[in-house]
């Protein structure tokens, strides 16, 4: 795996690096998020959702675990483990339907799944520099 860095100096050129990945992308795709909280997450999967030719509003999906887009040249599946602790929580709110999407899934907080789910994620790292600059890490082989 060859890892590229970005840094971003502004949400629109995070957006904009989410978007270049939803061009691209392919049925089956899971993309693992990482970072902390304001650091950008929900921000790339609004580009990678106007990437794909979504139109609605994204919004993190904190509180409902998972918002389904559609509209565009893929659905985009969008899930938030922030507010699961436990491998066992995330095994019994049955996300492993999207580890294998029929269209794009973007997890938040996918280090939560742990090693042992057997299953393959493309990783994004978004890391907070300051207030304006985010060092965005991610498998460029395939983006």
């Amino acid at each position: 795996m060859r890892m590229a860095t970005f840094i971003s100096h502004s949400p629109a050129e995070t957006e904009a690096l989410g978007e270049r990945l939803g061009r691209t992308a392919a049925a089956g795709l899971v993309i693992g998020l990482t970072g902390d909280l304001g650091a950008g997450k929900t921000q790339f999967v609004r580009g990678l959702a106007r990437g794909l030719g979504v139109t609605a509003r994204v919004h993190s999906p904190t509180f409902t675990l998972v918002n389904e887009y559609g509209g565009g040249r893929l659905k985009l599946f969008h899930l938030d483990l922030y507010r699961l602790e436990t491998a066992e929580q995330i095994r019994s709110a049955g996300i492993e339907e999207f580890l294998a999407p029929d269209g794009v899934a973007v997890i938040e907080w996918v280090e939560r799944l742990g090693a042992g789910t057997g299953k393959k994620w493309l990783p994004v790292k978004l890391e907070i520099v300051n207030e304006s600059e985010r060092k965005i890490s991610y498998d460029d082989t395939g983006a």
